[in-house]
């Protein structure tokens, strides 16, 4: 009875967890900090991770762009991705999402953005921060040049003016290569802000040996011009009028998005291949209205109909398994949040299949409980023999799932499925939890009872539904 009213108490405690992560209100900062997994700044417990299908946004696929005969290596577009999504939390976009696709593209998910320019310059661009010479003064912010660390920059843009896309007065000197001094590695962080006169610039400070660095190259360069270079294109040009150590200033005629785009670029260094967009998918927010009233819809008529179905047809026992439903729920709403799981149609999908799987399991339980008892074993014995015995079916065939999904979740990270990927991961967590709270926590309801002098209610075969 002891050991009984322990894991009763256990199991009410974790219903009231979970029910107040799964809540809709403001949770103290010391939870969302808990939450945060190692983010710059705590999470918000809130609300669900909403996936593009649910709340809009738009979706771009970003591809290596390099020549057909060049292979590209698998570790340099893993460091891709980490720098893209580095760049995609930088732009502040709540429940964005990066995924490979293939060997050498990604797909970037961003929820809630609807003009997505800005972030696609932001995301394409390789990031590569130069420091040339000096004595180029007469450089001007936009111009391309070419560059020791780049050096076929403006050769690119030739073809672009060929073509017809680009101005020829961007490049001044098309025969020369200016020397470079320093790259972007010299950089510990960079933040754009703005000065004096209200003009958007990008504070940046440097690393150990880049402070160092720095500093004697401005100190041995007093009053010559050094042109700041990204991906080619001269940001400024300004006069060295003092000797640099451990920060300094970028400016030019940057509007803010610009200024926090390049901040971002800087901040988080240089992509090891360069990337190009191609395609560009925007998803209406009023699509992912209906889809969320529709499927709490769906969702909320089926968690009910299996739980009149459960009471109709085993009586006590049902009532406490639907008790165990419940507490079921709430758990995979609050691991939902705290994982966070990006919420999707196809992911309430795998949830509510789970749901009637966490179903089946009491199902065989009881219909093993009814077995035992028919052959004379008493309620104590028939309970726990129901139990044990239906564990090995439970357990087979809950393995075979958790197998499928594996392969599903393999599929959709390989190829970018993502709706593939999260009827997976939903999947995946609901069969583990639905066997959690089909053996463990109904069994310790039924302990319970049979513990106290809720005893003679569960020997009821009126109340057994048999």
């Amino acid at each position: 009875m002891r050991n009984s009213m322990i894991s009763l108490v256990l199991v009410i405690v974790l219903a009231l967890v979970a029910l107040f992560i799964v809540l809709p209100v403001g949770h103290p900062t010391w939870v969302n900090s808990m939450f945060s997994w190692g983010s710059e700044k705590p999470r918000d417990l809130k609300d669900f991770k909403l996936g593009l299908d649910l709340q809009g946004g738009t979706q771009i696929l970003l591809e290596a762009d390099v020549p057909v005969t060049q292979t590209i290596d698998t570790g340099a577009m893993a460091a891709a991705r980490t720098i893209v999504e580095n760049r995609v939390n930088g732009l502040g976009v709540s429940e964005a999402n990066v995924q490979s696709q293939g060997s050498n593209r990604l797909i970037v998910e961003l929820p809630g953005v609807d003009n997505p320019d800005q972030a696609v310059e932001t995301l394409r661009s390789t990031g590569q921060l130069e420091f040339v010479e000096p004595g180029t003064s007469s450089l001007t912010q936009g111009m391309v040049i070419n560059t020791t660390n780049r050096p076929t920059v403006a050769d690119d843009l030739q073809k672009e003016i060929t073509a017809g896309k680009a101005n020829p007065e961007n490049i001044p000197y098309p025969g020369k290569i200016f020397k470079t001094t320093m790259t972007g590695d010299v950089l510990k962080n960079a933040i754009a802000t703005q000065g004096q006169l209200n003009q958007w610039v990008i504070n940046f400070q440097l690393t150990g040996p880049g402070s160092e660095q720095f500093y004697n190259y401005t100190r041995a360069n007093l009053g010559k011009a050094m042109a700041i270079v990204l991906d080619g294109h001269v940001l400024s040009a300004p006069t060295i009028q003092g000797a640099i150590r451990d920060q300094g200033t970028i400016s030019g005629s940057f509007t803010k998005d610009q200024a926090e785009s390049l901040a971002i670029q800087m901040r988080y260094g240089a992509l090891p291949v360069p990337l190009k967009v191609v395609d560009i998918h925007t998803i209406g927010a009023s699509l992912g209205q209906d889809s969320v009233e529709s499927s709490l819809k769906a969702g909320i008529l089926g968690i009910i109909a299996v739980l009149l179905f459960m009471l109709a047809m085993y009586r006590l026992p049902g009532l406490l398994a639907d008790i165990a439903l419940i507490i079921y729920v709430l758990l995979n709403m609050a691991v939902f949040k705290i994982v966070p799981v990006t919420m999707t149609l196809a992911g309430i999908a795998g949830f509510i299949l789970s749901v009637g799987m966490a179903t089946d399991a009491n199902i065989l339980i009881f219909e093993r409980m009814k077995e035992e008892l028919r052959n004379g074993r008493s309620m104590r014995l028939a309970v726990e023999a129901g139990f044990s015995r239906a564990w090995l079916a439970i357990r087979d065939g809950n393995l075979s799932t958790l197998i499928s999904c594996a392969v599903l979740y393999w599929f959709g990270n390989t190829f970018g499925a993502s709706v593939v990927k999260g009827f997976a991961v939903t999947l995946t967590i609901g069969v583990l939890l639905s066997m959690f709270t089909a053996v463990t926590v109904t069994r310790t309801f039924m302990r319970a009872i049979l513990s106290t002098a809720g005893r003679r209610l569960l020997e009821s075969r009126v109340l057994l539904g048999y």
